[in-house]
């Protein structure tokens, strides 16, 4: 993947005063690389906590996206390598422009504020309309830079619906990217690994948060940007709309802080008698029982099926998840039911086993013939919707769903419900709840459009009991050629391992790399998995993979041991759906306390081995 020889080249570059700016540099394609940056002011990490009853504190303050921070930071890069231009593009109110003054103090060229009161109520397809309207306007751009979602919402939808929009190829999850005389290549991040692709520009890429150093300038840098590098775009300048809630097919309704109660108990005494107390209570609390899978085992059976009448819930067969499509196929049939309908399941796999697939839920099925990038499935998809209208679309809140999905809501004009944590149906129309804010607010979201399409994340639903025998039929679709080429792909057991873990031992910025084999004699007591802060991950001492947090996973173990982890919002918010917390410190104050059940107060290094003692079965080797 090389970067072919720089062509030195006289360019013409007209911004948007329409004055001329002649530059030398290198090109590719020859001719300077215009890039957009698209940038969302979201509420700071920093200023977000727990209060001790558990609830979210916001102290009102605001800061550019990390992820978009690293878009920012790869597009300014690229235009010092290749030569070009970066325009910083942000939609919110007038408070929002210090995020496009942040890309241009970093070296963005200029930012544009796409801000006007039409926009107020803006869901993510109307977001994306307005943005891809900006896009066009101001366009051809050689490449659209996003951060991979926003921490505040986590949807991931945007991109990939001005994708869609734009009519162009969108690459997921950036972590490298070079050019070379093909076009872009990048080495992508996907739920479970990893998808290098090669794709020709023009395109859009969302980035992952490793990609480049993050554009981060101070208060005072940002004040300095001087005024007439900034400008604003109204509704009118985009053209008649409808904007903002007018265009958005989705409505939010009922929301509640959901609270986690911890017992916050701080325990005291010397570490023996801490120790000893703690095992004791976990024991009682079954935290100690033995699980392969924290995700739970078989619940209620599957509805029986009514064959291939009335409306239909499709539901998506992701290549190479078959425990996250049998989840949907379970919740869809449960719907379909109440509808008087019937699933309709939309796989890649024109040999998959029928048999299995009606135990899971399914009445029919549609294979889509190479379909092995989302954008060709999607196109699938949405040409079967124009002619077969389903009631509901259920995709999975993966990388691979919330494109598949978000191309085909914005191909078809419906509205789309993100990371839906709970599916259920009332007056004929389904209901999802999605969470935002780490999981601290849950709200009941419904879609206006015909077609009601939901992402759902992944191990929120329990499998049900297959139900009993019988066939479903197949039909087949053709894709379409695939403007993303996969030129190589890895499977990351590391992820998979930590999902599935009944107790994980969590690593913080307290624990050293040379201290890691103290702790392994704990992790094998317990059976355990290792998890780790975002400061441990950055520096190498474990897999990124093993990052739990607002940036990188959320678990939900039996049990979660921290140690040397201070207990900050962006980690805690990773491990809200632990059974019990066990937090090991040497300081009283530390917020982790707050966010645990069991407190031990004692150096790591001291306790970890008395309580290796205490869980480990007699006459094993660590006893």
């Amino acid at each position: 993947m090389g970067i072919p020889s720089a062509d030195a080249v006289l360019t013409v570059r007209v911004n948007y005063s329409k004055e001329v700016v002649r530059s030398e540099g290198p090109t590719i394609r020859g001719a300077p690389l215009r890039v957009a940056v698209l940038v969302k002011q979201v509420p700071a990490l920093e200023s977000m906590s727990l209060d001790r009853h558990g609830r979210l504190n916001r102290s009102g303050e605001a800061e550019t996206n990390p992820y978009c921070r690293r878009a920012v930071g790869k597009a300014v890069e690229l235009v010092r390598e290749f030569g070009g231009t970066v325009t910083a593009f942000t939609l919110g109110p007038a408070g929002a422009q210090d995020v496009v003054r942040e890309a241009v103090a970093w070296g963005a060229d200029e930012g544009v504020l796409i801000s006007d009161p039409a926009f107020a109520g803006s869901d993510t397809l109307a977001t994306a309309r307005a943005l891809s309207a900006a896009l066009r306007r101001d366009g051809p751009f050689d490449l659209v830079l996003m951060g991979r979602n926003s921490v505040d919402a986590d949807t991931g939808q945007v991109g990939p619906q001005i994708a869609e929009l734009l009519d162009l190829p969108f690459v997921a999850a950036v972590r490298e990217m070079t050019f070379d005389s093909g076009g872009l290549r990048a080495r992508c991040e996907r739920d479970d690994g990893w998808r290098d692709v090669a794709v020709q520009l023009p395109a859009v890429a969302s980035c992952a948060e490793r990609l480049c150093q993050p554009a981060k300038v101070s208060a005072d840098r940002r004040a300095s940007v001087a005024s007439d590098r900034i400008r604003t775009l109204t509704a009118g300048d985009l053209g008649v709309g409808p904007w903002g809630s007018a265009a958005s097919p989705t409505r939010v309704g009922q929301v509640r802080i959901v609270e986690i109660t911890r017992q916050r108990l701080l325990l005291t005494g010397d570490l023996d008698e801490q120790v000893d107390e703690a095992v004791a209570l976990l024991r009682s609390n079954g935290s100690m029982t033995p699980t392969h899978d924290s995700r739970g085992a078989l619940t209620e059976r599957v509805p029986a099926s009514r064959g291939v009448a009335g409306p239909h819930v499709a539901v998506l067969d992701e290549p190479g998840q078959p425990r996250t499509t049998r989840e949907l196929l379970g919740v869809a049939a449960q719907l379909a039911a109440g509808a008087r309908g019937h699933v309709a399941l939309f796989t890649t796999h024109p040999s998959a086993d029928l048999h299995t697939l009606a135990a899971w839920g399914a009445d029919r099925a549609v294979a889509v013939a190479n379909a092995r990038v989302e954008e060709v499935f999607a196109a699938a998809l949405t040409e079967r919707a124009c002619v077969d209208p389903p009631w509901a679309i259920l995709a999975p809140g993966t990388i691979w769903g919330r494109e598949v999905a978000g191309r085909t809501a914005a191909a078809i004009g419906a509205g789309l419900v993100g990371d839906a944590v709970d599916l259920n149906a009332a007056d004929g129309r389904l209901i999802a709840w999605k969470p935002a804010f780490g999981g601290h607010v849950v709200a009941a979201i419904t879609v206006t459009s015909p077609v009601q399409i939901a992402t759902v994340r992944p191990g929120i639903f329990p499998l049900r009991t297959a139900r009993f025998g019988g066939t479903i039929p197949i039909s087949s679709h053709s894709g379409r050629a695939s403007r993303v080429h996969v030129t190589g792909e890895e499977r990351d057991d590391e992820v998979g391992a930590l999902q599935a873990a009944g107790t994980v031992i969590g690593l913080g910025n307290g624990v050293n790399e040379a201290d890691l084999p103290l702790l392994e004699p704990l992790r094998l007591a317990l059976g355990a998995q290792f998890g780790a802060s975002r400061k441990v991950t950055d520096r190498g001492w474990m897999p990124h993979a093993r990052q739990v947090g607002i940036t990188g996973q959320a678990i939900a173990p039996r049990l979660y041991i921290c140690v040397g982890i201070s207990g900050k919002f962006n980690h805690m918010v990773g491990v809200r759906g632990a059974h019990t917390i066990v937090a090991i410190n040497n300081d009283p104050d530390a917020p982790v306390f707050t966010a645990a059940d069991i407190g031990i107060l004692g150096d790591w290094r001291q306790v970890t081995p008395i309580l290796t003692k205490a869980v480990s079965p007699a006459g094993s080797p660590t006893a």
